[in-house]
């Protein structure tokens, strides 16, 4: 932890070691409606695990009052304090903090104004006597002196790999092993959580490896980096695939987690202590009983393929974008591609490079943003070189982010969203006129207010834009009615010729995995996953105020679901790595404000 400031105070530190002072008396004599008088009318307190064992963010003074009336016997909340000097700005006074609880040590963010609490982000970033072993506390790796009988690293190694699993049960087992369930795999590893991560794919990173050529990462490289482990300072700004995949391969091995390749998860159910996971490896069958599982597949459930008349008479190659070989056998071929976001864009874009005639179906309205102008107006102050010359490392970038309520974000990246737009109105004008429809999300907000409400409609352009704009990779609007055995027919009676059709066509929700592994009755009883709840398009009300179900407590007991970008994959691996070890080590974790099901699908 950091240590505390100890200077003379400028006018902010002054006045908010003075909240500070005043919000822990109110906390020490557990009173919550003095603390809540700290916090203005329109306020926000999101906490990630130290307070209320959730993700969770309660808005107001009375929000405020509830959530700690429920927690402080339990939390009992001490030491709040500035680690770094405050600073003000535009009215608004910033505070980095830590602080401890009964189990735990915790850090965050203050927002001030007019006195009052705008925004408080509080972390859990340890539990007390089971602390990662790191810095001091490293491993010693070898024993000296002599030792009659002593075992090697690798003899230690390959006694855990032939145990666990067999004579010796995981605590978790984690479904899905790309980056999301490498990253909490390797978080698990640390706080010494006996863990399996199960993956179809023979070896990790195949996920990438085996995905069409030119696939590659659109948010930069300081955006991406893994837990403990970042990128080297030479890797390139947008990561290939095949890079990515030889990373993570890598870093499964360096982070010596017990990672099941060629193994595919046939079922799950769970007695009310343990799950009863049914795996095929390597043509074996192996029950597995985990205390815990995890769901880590990203943030997308099965995908979408559109129920088409005519599908089964098509004469040519179709298949949906996420089983996509690459265009090399479609050069001189009619290839039509349906949809109008990240993945249509790259296929379109690697199809016509290769020589086809590619043709983008775009059935509805997308978000479109340059990718430097991503990089410099919407990415540049938290995560770039520019950044890091500033003293915002990857995790205080993080925890800027994360201290930002979803509730009120849209506020914040509106703004950047019109610069941009008003940069790349000529760049705009180009695509209108070409035919494709623009749009920027229902309020104007932009790429990431899409991406956390539905995980689509958008396009980071790095190229394929332009062979929009340009006439080079054609464009049809509209709904798909049918297939025939050569073309692609449109509600308006439009007819594209056809070899090859690509349905880039998006995802189901997560808990589609759980309806196939466990049963659709756990499916319901979790609902859907991902999305806030905003009341925009594909992501309908109520209002939630975090992801559906991500990285935090379910209605399903032991159940987890983890994922998303690799920002997040890495950020809120923590926390719910914490959430595990907590359990794994019978500290109570009492559940505040566990999240109600409004959807199911």
């Amino acid at each position: 932890m950091s240590q505390t400031v100890d200077r003379a105070r400028t006018d902010a530190g002054v006045h908010v070691d003075a909240w500070l002072a005043t919000f822990q008396d109110a906390l020490t004599a557990r009173d919550a409606e003095a603390a809540a008088a700290l916090f203005g009318a329109d306020s926000f307190w999101r906490d990630l695990v130290a307070f209320t064992w959730n993700i969770k963010t309660v808005e107001g003074p009375a929000g405020v009052a509830d959530m700690l009336r429920a927690t402080l016997d339990t939390v009992d909340p001490t030491g709040f304090r500035v680690v770094e000097e405050p600073t003000e700005a535009g009215g608004v006074t910033d505070a980095w903090l830590e602080f401890e609880t009964a189990v735990g040590r915790g850090s965050g963010h203050l927002r001030l104004k007019d006195g009052l609490a705008w925004t408080l982000l509080t972390t859990l970033d340890e539990l007390k006597g089971h602390e990662e072993p790191t810095s001091d506390r490293r491993p010693r790796g070898a024993e000296h002196g002599a030792v009659r009988g002593r075992s090697t690293w690798l003899e230690r190694r390959e006694a855990e790999e032939a145990e666990l699993g067999r004579t010796r049960q995981p605590y978790v087992v984690v479904v899905g092993g790309g980056q999301g369930g490498i990253a909490l795999g390797a978080r698990l590893r640390q706080l010494d959580v006996p863990t399996i991560i199960i993956d179809k794919h023979e070896k990790p990173g195949d996920a990438w490896r085996k995905r069409y050529k030119s696939l590659a990462l659109h948010d930069p490289v300081w955006y991406d980096h893994l837990p403990y482990l970042d990128f080297p300072q030479n890797w390139p700004v947008f990561s290939p695939k095949d890079k990515i995949a030889d990373w993570l391969q890598m870093y499964t091995t360096v982070m010596e987690l017990n990672y099941w390749g060629s193994t595919t998860c046939t079922s799950a159910r769970y007695d009310g202590e343990r799950w009863e996971v049914v795996v095929e490896r390597d043509g074996e069958e192996i029950t597995l009983r985990p205390a815990q599982l995890v769901l880590a597949t990203g943030v997308s459930g099965k995908p979408n393929v559109p129920s088409l008349p005519g599908r089964d008479r098509f004469a040519g190659d179709q298949h949906h974008s996420s089983a996509h070989p690459g265009p090399d056998a479609y050069k001189g071929r009619k290839a039509v591609v349906i949809g109008s976001n990240n993945s249509a864009h790259d296929i379109c874009a690697a199809l016509w490079a290769a020589g086809a005639d590619v043709t983008m179906v775009q059935r509805s309205s997308t978000h479109i943003v340059r990718s430097d102008s991503l990089m410099d107006l919407g990415l540049g102050d938290l995560y770039s070189e520019r950044a890091l010359a500033a003293g915002v490392t990857t995790h205080k970038a993080d925890t800027i982010f994360a201290s930002l309520p979803y509730r009120i974000m849209h506020q914040f990246q509106k703004p950047v969203y019109d610069a941009i737009r008003e940069r790349d109105a000529d760049f705009y004008a180009r695509l209108e006129k070409a035919g494709f429809e623009l749009d920027y999300g229902d309020d104007d907000s932009g790429l990431f207010m899409k991406y956390l409400r539905r995980g689509s409609g958008y396009y980071i352009d790095v190229g394929a834009s332009e062979l929009v704009a340009d006439g080079s990779i054609a464009l049809a609007r509209g709904a798909v009615r049918e297939l025939t055995e050569t073309e692609v027919v449109l509600a308006d009676g439009t007819r594209l010729e056809a070899d090859l059709v690509v349905y880039a066509t998006g995802y189901g929700s997560m808990n589609g995995w759980a309806a196939d592994l466990i049963s659709q009755e756990v499916a319901d009883r979790v609902g859907k996953v991902w999305g806030l709840g905003s009341d925009t398009t594909k992501d309908p009300g109520p209002w939630e105020g975090e992801q559906r179900n991500m990285w935090k407590p379910t209605r399903q007991e032991a159940l987890w679901f983890h994922g998303g970008n690799l920002h997040q994959s890495r950020y809120y691996s923590l926390y719910l790595a914490l959430q595990l070890k907590a359990r794994c080590e019978n500290i109570p974790t009492p559940v505040y404000g566990l999240q109600e099901v409004h959807h199911t699908s």
